[in-house]
């Protein structure tokens, strides 16, 4: 048997434009291991070039259609496109249905579209542990736009909004959406606002509510840019609105670009993936000293001998010595 080939060459030829490496990294880099870093490294200087784009909304509003019709759109542009799809872990297996695939299943066999469905595997924030390195990979790869399609989001699942250059919320008649977009934060998360199946009759509605509460209150995400955030209706059954879609999707690109606002957008991007890299070497140590020093501490924090600031502190000492920092 063959060893296995070594990360760093896979990302070698996924930059060389080989798509055959595209699915073994992509699972390296989902599953965490350790000797993919420095490909992902590589990886990520051979970034910056595709467009990010995170849809999201509430789960039974349409996104997985719509994102199969926007993708034609792009196609039909000549463009290419890759999707991430991310599915809910079942809370009791771990497992995930990863139906996007199905869904999705019209795009197959188009060269110019890529199609990766990812477990959360209990990650919060709409997103999967890994999602923003796959982004990456298929920067690098070659594709024009990115689309990050998310599980859902409530009120503290807006990790899109910092992981995309442009956030499109679509919302559907009937949900109860206004009430959720207000809960949410949704309303200062999105550039783009879509309410889908807006072949029934309270899509109108829907639409004119949402334009009146941004009117109230939002776009305070896009002072300076000189955007005013839209709010579109579709229909994937008529297959309407799905070019005026593409057209703020691109539109709202260009504003960034011209306004400079791209810049920040990307500096927040990287300031969240480092924080949150920080994070997993915390979580990870952490885990390697569960069963020692941290239970450990733990018993002095239940013993009223230590406060959780100070074990917090100590953890984190633990976490550089362990790094050699």
């Amino acid at each position: 048997m063959r060893p296995p080939v070594p990360s760093w060459k896979l990302a070698e030829r996924i930059i060389n434009g080989e798509p055959a490496a595209l699915p073994r990294l992509l699972t390296r880099a989902e599953e965490g291991r350790e000797e993919v870093r420095d490909a992902l490294d590589l990886i990520h200087r051979n970034t910056g070039r595709a467009h990010v784009i995170g849809m999201t909304g509430v789960p039974g509003c349409g996104k997985s259609t719509l994102v199969t019709r926007l993708a034609r759109a792009i196609r039909d542009a000549g463009r290419s496109l890759a999707i991430i799809a991310i599915d809910p872990s079942s809370p009791f297996s771990g497992g995930s249905i990863l139906g996007d695939r199905v869904r999705m299943g019209d795009l197959a066999g188009d060269p110019g579209v890529y199609i990766r469905s990812a477990a959360t595997r209990g990650a919060m924030g709409g997103l999967a542990r890994g999602t923003l390195d796959a982004a990456d990979i298929l920067d690098a790869a070659g594709f024009d736009l990115v689309v990050i399609e998310t599980v859902g989001v409530g009120q503290d699942e807006v990790d899109v909004v910092r992981a995309s250059h442009t956030t499109v919320v679509v919302s559907a008649p009937g949900l109860g959406d206004d009430i959720q977009a207000v809960k949410a934060g949704v309303l200062e998360i999105a550039d783009i606002h879509v309410v889908s199946k807006c072949d029934r009759r309270d899509a109108a509605r829907t639409v004119t509510e949402l334009r009146e509460m941004l009117a109230l209150g939002g776009g305070a995400r896009h002072a300076g840019s000189g955007w005013t955030v839209p709010v579109l209706g579709t229909s994937a059954l008529k297959e309407e609105g799905i070019a005026e879609l593409l057209a703020a999707i691109d539109g709202h690109h260009r504003v960034l670009r011209e306004s400079g606002a791209l810049e920040g957008r990307c500096r927040e991007i990287a300031e969240r993936r480092m924080l949150k890299a920080a994070e997993e070497i915390v979580r990870e140590n952490f885990a390697r000293h569960r069963e020692g020093r941290v239970a450990s501490m733990t018993d002095r924090i239940v013993s009223r001998e230590l406060t959780p600031h100070a074990a917090a502190r100590e953890l984190l000492r633990l976490s550089r010595a362990a790094t050699g920092n």
